[in-house]
């Protein structure tokens, strides 16, 4: 993974996540997941564009199935937008760079 994206799993996701005093966008996907490896760039660059502002951090649902199903995650690529450790806004598919760019800046109400 790209740098900036940071791995969330099962034992870290409630620190590392929900208590994360920026937003963070989570990316639950897996490995077979064609669609999940389309988005993998995207969200590595918005990780890039947004470092010190936005916390961009991935679960594994086959590694993690525990925080997956925490979330009610039944279908991949979900994105969960989290501020202030309540879940904010969802989106479950694929979607290009300039509209989840526009969709994080929106949902965390940055300039």
């Amino acid at each position: 993974m790209a740098d900036g994206v940071v791995v969330f799993n099962d034992e870290n996701f409630s620190q590392a996540a929900l208590q994360n005093p920026l937003p963070v966008l989570v990316d639950f996907w897996a490995e077979w997941c064609g669609p999940c490896r389309m988005l993998t760039p995207i969200v590595d660059e918005i990780a890039k564009e947004m470092s010190g502002t936005v916390v961009v951090g991935k679960v594994n649902v086959d590694d993690s199935p525990k925080t997956a199903a925490r979330y009610g995650v039944t279908s991949i690529p979900t994105l969960l937008f989290i501020k202030s450790g309540e879940v904010v806004d969802q989106h479950t598919g694929l979607l290009a760079q300039k509209p989840l760019r526009d969709k994080v800046r929106r949902v965390f109400q940055l300039a």
